[in-house]
């Protein structure tokens, strides 16, 4: 194998690897959410329309805010499929509440 076969490959591992371990975030309800994310000293602000989706958000973990609202927060690993719904995260892959407020489940978070 030559060296610029072995870096080309190695370069598409790298970058599936990074694609899979950031989180996918889907609003499923009828209004748009704002959702905050804090990455260590980084901050950034989105404003997710309902239908739409934000992928490759949380690569090595964050805190996510919805709506400004310190009730609803949630520390994501960065490699979750989410839904925003009512105003609460949602599993995607469960019929689960994101954990909210670093902890299992937080004040005012429901489980289906």
């Amino acid at each position: 194998m030559t060296p610029k076969v072995l870096t080309v490959g190695t370069i598409v591992a790298l970058l599936m690897t990074s694609a899979a371990s950031a989180a996918t975030i889907t609003n499923r309800g009828d209004i748009e959410v704002k959702l905050t994310f804090t990455e260590g000293a980084s901050r950034q602000v989105s404003v997710l329309p309902p239908g739409k989706v934000i992928e490759g958000v949380c690569q090595k973990g964050c805190i996510i805010r919805l709506n400004d609202s310190s009730n609803d927060e949630y520390e994501l690993t960065g490699s979750e499929a989410l839904s925003v719904e009512d105003g609460f995260l949602y599993y995607e892959s469960a019929l689960e509440v994101a954990p909210g407020n670093g902890g299992a489940l937080g004040p005012g978070i429901r489980s289906n």
